[in-house]
């Protein structure tokens, strides 16, 4: 990396707001990408190609976050929660995690600055579920493929005040994931 010599004479302070700047900085970017989709081709058009990148950017933001930290594959629970703490949205948004039973746990996004600045400008809640639901089921299926992912609540969807999405993380057992892949083929 060119500019380590750089960023190593630099505060921890000053790495963390570094870090902050490049987290929002990937989101301006995201937002822009996405209403300039939107002003040529459609909101339709606009969400089905956005769904399709985060399908893929999903997956390589969980390899180098597992990378860095030493996850292993297969880590279920606390490998999840551990990586979710690292996305770049955890830098920008308020989140939160909670522990349901041993296999299962919520995640919610109290705070998210798209959402918060749409509600700023008068406009409706941005209707992210449909990359929401490729974004974050891939994202806890490339830390462990057990996992599946369902939605309690995201844009469109009614949501509480207190949280703008929220998914639910279950770990299957090989009895369930074997039921799961014979659905799969049978249905």
């Amino acid at each position: 990396m060119p500019n380590r010599d750089l960023l190593r004479q630099l505060s921890q302070d000053e790495l963390i707001g570094l870090l902050e700047d490049a987290a929002k900085n990937w989101l301006a970017h995201d937002g822009l990408w996405f209403l300039a989709a939107e002003e040529k081709f459609g909101m339709e058009t606009a969400i089905e190609v956005d769904r399709r990148a985060w399908e893929k950017f999903t997956v390589v933001e969980a390899r180098r976050i597992m990378r860095r930290l030493g996850i292993e594959p297969g880590g279920g629970i606390p490998a999840l929660k551990k990586a979710l703490q690292y996305r770049l949205y955890a830098y920008l948004n308020v989140q939160e995690t909670l522990d349901v039973d041993e296999r299962t746990i919520l995640f919610r996004m109290n705070d998210c600055r798209v959402q918060a600045a749409r509600k700023r400008k008068g406009l409706p809640d941005f209707p992210c579920k449909p990359v929401g639901l490729v974004e974050y089921g891939n994202f806890a299926r490339t830390i462990d493929p057990r996992f599946r992912t369902r939605c309690i609540a995201c844009p469109p969807d009614p949501h509480p005040e207190e949280y703008w999405c929220a998914w639910e993380f279950t770990l299957l057992t090989e009895e369930e994931d074997a039921s799961d892949v014979e659905a799969d083929h049978n249905g």
